[in-house]
């Protein structure tokens, strides 16, 4: 009986409090290794969690997946060197962190800080500080200084006594992963709807028909679009101090849809023999997700910058023993906040594909 979180079940002892806490960092060791901020728990020895043993295992572990990550690209592969960590530590995350690489990250566990301030705000948007339990506002930011507040999000999960008692170990894995993945999901849904907000207030650009009858009409008018969408960033953005040229990596924030088109369209030669230049003329990285509502709407972005995120809690669990339901109940709660400040940072693409024109 061995598992994902709980090496050895069979050892497992639901009435022994030892095995209680166990049990619980052993679902705090998994919820930290997806984050990209090391926990407190794992790396400070003042901590009152803190285990000599845990940390040096943890710190390990998480130097290897976080590497993993910045080596990854949503049209490649892992590293086949991390493939062993991955699985061993069972990180591999099913959710969508991909908003990571646009947003300008920033930790802000133990600060003590209610939100992060943003000076010499263009023109963007961020979330309105909400009492906990309200619904998500958005609010428009301009100015010199905008305060951008960290919000509480939270969440549930019951297990039955009975599961352990009849040892169904795991059933209470897959509840205990399905619970961290839509809690971090969760996160990745708040920054990808600020993101959709930001670009529906922008003009989008819409494709021209290149009138070549011996190309894929399709993806040179989407690379001739990101030609002209990165113009428009790198000249709005020329001289706001952000050093910003021709060479700074752009990402394509990619609907899973238009995922062949756009790889497609980054290949493309101006000329049909291999040794041609590409069409398209800046540097681009796409960012493919499931987490947009259109399917037929590119973003480009030029990352971080006046695009901000502050992570104040990383995924809590705390858990008790309800003996009006007989569960061992959980609960799990984040805390954090972002903002878009410059909308002169990206740049929308109507990629709606032009009647007549070739695939």
């Amino acid at each position: 009986m061995y598992g994902k979180i709980i090496n050895n079940w069979k050892n497992f002892d639901h009435n022994n409090p030892v095995h209680q806490k166990h049990l619980m960092q052993a679902l705090r060791f998994r919820v930290a290794l997806q984050d990209k901020f090391q926990a407190q728990e794992f790396v400070d020895p003042t901590h009152p969690e803190y285990d000599p043993e845990t940390a040096e295992k943890f710190q390990k572990a998480h130097r290897a997946i976080r590497g993993a990550y910045q080596a990854f690209t949503t049209l490649g592969d892992f590293p086949a060197t991390a493939m062993d960590v991955i699985e061993k530590f069972h990180a591999l995350t099913n959710y969508d962190n991909g908003y990571e690489m646009i947003f300008d990250v920033r930790d802000y566990t133990g600060s003590g800080q209610p939100g992060f301030r943003m000076t010499n705000v263009q023109s963007g948007l961020t979330f309105m500080k909400r009492e906990i339990g309200e619904k998500i506002e958005l609010k428009q930011m301009s100015g010199t200084q905008e305060f951008v507040f960290f919000n509480y999000y939270g969440g549930g999960l019951n297990w039955h006594r009975s599961l352990f008692e009849n040892q169904e170990f795991w059933t209470i894995e897959d509840n205990a992963m399905e619970f961290v993945n839509k809690a971090y999901s969760q996160r990745a849904a708040v920054h990808y709807e600020l993101i959709e907000a930001a670009m529906a207030l922008k003009t989008p650009i819409t494709l021209s028909d290149p009138a070549c009858g011996d190309c894929t009409e399709y993806a040179r008018a989407i690379a001739l679009a990101l030609n002209h969408a990165a113009v428009t960033i790198l000249n709005a953005c020329q001289h706001k101090g952000y050093g910003a040229n021709a060479g700074t990596v752009l990402y394509i924030l990619t609907p899973l849809e238009l995922m062949p088109v756009v790889k497609e369209a980054l290949d493309i030669r101006l000329q049909s023999f291999s040794q041609s230049a590409r069409a398209v003329g800046y540097n681009f990285q796409p960012i493919v997700t499931m987490m947009l509502t259109s399917s037929t709407t590119l973003g480009l972005f030029l990352p971080k910058l006046k695009i901000k995120s502050g992570y104040r809690m990383n995924l809590q669990t705390f858990s008790e023993f309800d003996m009006l339901s007989y569960s061992e109940a959980t609960a799990g709660w984040m805390s954090y906040g972002a903002a878009i400040g410059d909308l002169d940072q990206l740049e929308v693409i109507d990629a709606t594909q032009l009647s007549g024109m070739g695939g």
